[in-house]
């Protein structure tokens, strides 16, 4: 394989080959939280397929204020307005994030509209409202993305070259970490993250699901087997189960893997692939405002990869964008999302009976 290309080349857009329109994709933002306002719309400015045109919230007041400054957002309108149809044709698609136990809903009526989905991840809160979702994309033959940042991160995809190719031999193992305080990021005891009711989990539903997602990107593998062991020790966690939590994977093609989360412990994240041959490492790796580096481990030599760093925000939204202009079906589709959510539950059954558990499909 060509190693120069892959490390000389690291953010090249082997997906792309429209780079520009005159008729780009319209956006209804669903959800005005930080997320959407830090990083969800100044990405779509910057894009060349996409624009905002729509928010959707529940103070209309505070949208007015989110959409200064931004000269493609023409309307805002509440959650019940997007639900009668109002505005419907102003926008192409929508990208919802709200919390995870209210995705479905708003699914619901983009699909009754005929617009695209792009969804936030963990696609919902539980395993029989995630597949509720898939059946009425499939049904109404709506498109449905899961928005999963490292699909496009180019760090994510030249590892995931090296590992097809071969470079590091057959792969072993894979480890995934992801740490934050998050009491500390958001200082709110009532933030919904902490509400079992509306996020269906805490540190694997919010963060962990980025190593077990991300693992099965590289592998092209999923698990078959699963065991968690999880802890909530601490009084703003009372009412989820996993404060911290670790779980094992056995993949279908032979990889075992072991992945950490917590929402109480040092800002922290990576991806490892070992093979029979070398490693490939990306560290850090999830949090989008830190410089991702590609590590390559082969022989005797040790090579760490810098690049120019892009959003990955902008990534995500350029391809989608993309594959609707295209006509083509996004990678990481419902049925994509839905795995995740099994594997998390039963990551959860796991740790509550303490014993591994085979996946369910």
């Amino acid at each position: 394989m060509d190693l120069e290309s892959i490390t000389t080349d690291v953010t090249n857009r082997d997906w792309q080959h429209v780079e520009e329109t005159d008729d780009p994709v319209r956006f209804a933002m669903i959800g005005i939280g930080w997320w959407t306002r830090e990083q969800a719309i100044p990405a779509v400015q910057s894009s060349s397929l996409a624009e905002t045109t729509t928010l959707v919230t529940s103070d209309t007041t505070k949208a007015d204020s989110v959409a200064q400054g931004v000269d493609s957002i023409k309307h805002a309108i509440t959650y019940e307005e997007f639900h009668q149809g109002a505005r419907s044709d102003a926008y192409d698609a929508v990208y919802i994030v709200t919390p995870n136990a209210k995705h479905l809903p708003f699914v619901e009526t983009a699909a009754e509209l005929n617009k695209a989905v792009l969804c936030e991840k963990p696609m919902e809160a539980t395993i029989e409202r995630a597949e509720e979702m898939v059946s009425i994309c499939e049904q109404s033959q709506t498109t449905l993305m899961i928005a999963y940042r490292m699909h496009t991160e180019p760090a994510i995809r030249r590892a995931k070259e090296l590992i097809d190719a071969g470079y590091i031999g057959e792969p072993v193992f894979v480890h995934g970490n992801m740490t934050q305080p998050i009491m500390e990021l958001i200082p709110d005891p009532d933030q919904w993250r902490l509400d079992w009711e509306l996020s269906g989990g805490s540190a694997a539903m919010d963060i962990g699901i980025y190593s077990i997602n991300t693992a099965r990107y590289l592998l092209g593998s999923d698990p078959v087997r699963v065991s968690g062991m999880a802890a909530a020790e601490s009084q703003p966690f009372d009412d989820v189960p996993d404060e911290h939590i670790s779980f094992q994977l056995e993949f279908e093609n032979g990889v075992f893997g072991l992945c950490s989360a917590s929402q109480n412990a040092h800002v922290a994240s990576h991806i490892r692939v070992t093979g029979t041959d070398g490693q490939v490492r990306v560290e850090p790796a999830f949090f989008p405002w830190d410089d991702r580096r590609l590590h390559i481990d082969h022989g005797e030599g040790t090579i760490e990869v810098e690049f120019e760093q892009i959003d990955q925000m902008e990534e995500e939204f350029e391809y989608f964008a993309h594959c609707l202009l295209t006509g083509t079906e996004p990678y990481a589709d419902g049925e994509h999302g839905l795995t995740d959510i099994r594997i998390i539950k039963t990551a959860y059954e796991s740790a509550d009976i303490g014993e591994q558990q085979r996946l369910e499909t």
